[in-house]
């Protein structure tokens, strides 16, 4: 009997006939409208996705983005808590569902999962993507506005995938506020952009305050050691681009880099990394740079070279977001 599928390919699968019978010229501008939309600086009293064809073409395009930069996270998350496999999980303004398929492709089986968006269209497809993946056909797809009226069910996990820029403030803090008084563990990700880390570190600081323990990317739960506007921490997810992508963005890649900042923080035990690679490292002759986020909290450029020996191969092998010494 044939295995079945990884849900990264089932996704893949169902995600390639959605665009079936829409013309690619009126995909393309329905994608750009959408960005346009999602990028801009005042929140919207309104769900942008409004009707199926707006939420295809956004689906066919972003979705495996989120999918990849959201399993990113999560696996960085469960590198710091081996043990434990979350029984239940909300996703918060989860659209077309990425990161209940990315809580799939990581800690695989069924769980109960509950999807919470505004946009009936995009539940509506997102419960028709997931009938790809017998693993994700109880998901409850429930329409709710998320925002200062938000209640939620305790359950395990909470993820929260590029939301927060759609929020005022008022409405950002009574999200990271419900998320934390109900679940065992949240992973919120924002996009990798100056703008996107500010809004996380916000949401880190109200999770630290309220209890929680942060697994990843900081090796501690103290003050990012950034100072304010002279960086941003984010990382890298690599994304396979579909026709549409291309189509949109031109150019002939077969693949593009996702640009994310994310923070995964629990209430139980965890164990952060020594340190993470905050940096692509740079590889010269003889030697590796690394560009480390420290448990001090600290700030470092780590050199390691031949004489490291074994450290030398594994800091060749290193990435960008990687636990640093590997294990």
């Amino acid at each position: 009997m044939n295995a079945p599928a990884p849900p990264a390919e089932n996704l893949r699968a169902a995600l390639a006939g959605l665009l079936d019978g829409l013309p690619p010229r009126q995909a393309s501008q329905a994608v750009e409208r959408l960005i346009a939309s999602y990028r801009g600086a005042t929140p919207t009293d309104a769900p942008i996705l409004r009707d199926r064809a707006d939420v295809a073409a956004y689906a066919a395009y972003r979705m495996p983005a989120t999918f990849e930069a959201v399993r990113s996270a999560l696996e960085a998350f469960a590198e710091a808590a081996p043990e434990w496999v979350p029984g239940g999980h909300t996703d918060l303004g989860g659209g077309t569902g990425a990161a209940a398929w990315a809580v799939n492709a990581v800690w695989g089986g069924e769980r109960p999962v509950t999807v919470l968006d505004w946009a009936e269209p995009a539940l509506a497809l997102g419960r028709e993507i997931a009938a790809a993946n017998p693993e994700l056909k109880d998901v409850r797809w429930q329409r709710s506005r998320i925002g200062a009226a938000l209640t939620l069910e305790s359950t395990d996990l909470v993820t929260v995938s590029y939301v927060l820029n759609e929020l005022t403030a008022a409405d950002r803090t009574a999200l990271v506020d419900a998320a934390g008084a109900a679940a065992q563990a949240v992973v919120i990700v924002e996009p990798g952009t100056p703008d996107g880390y500010a809004r996380l570190i916000e949401a880190r600081d109200r999770l630290i305050t309220a209890g929680f323990r942060i697994a990843a990317p900081c090796p501690h739960s103290a003050a990012c050691p950034i100072a304010p506007g002279t960086d941003w921490c984010h990382f890298s997810a690599r994304v396979s681009r579909s026709s549409l992508h291309r189509q949109v963005k031109g150019g002939s890649l077969a693949y593009e880099d996702e640009k994310f900042a994310y923070v995964a923080a629990a209430r139980f035990p965890v164990e952060p990394a020594p340190s993470r690679v905050v940096r692509r490292p740079q590889i010269r002759k003889g030697q590796v740079l690394l560009d480390l986020c420290e448990s001090e909290p600290s700030l470092r450029r780590s050199t390691v070279t031949k004489r490291h020996g074994d450290l030398y191969k594994a800091a060749r092998d290193a990435d960008w977001g990687d636990a640093w010494p590997p294990s």
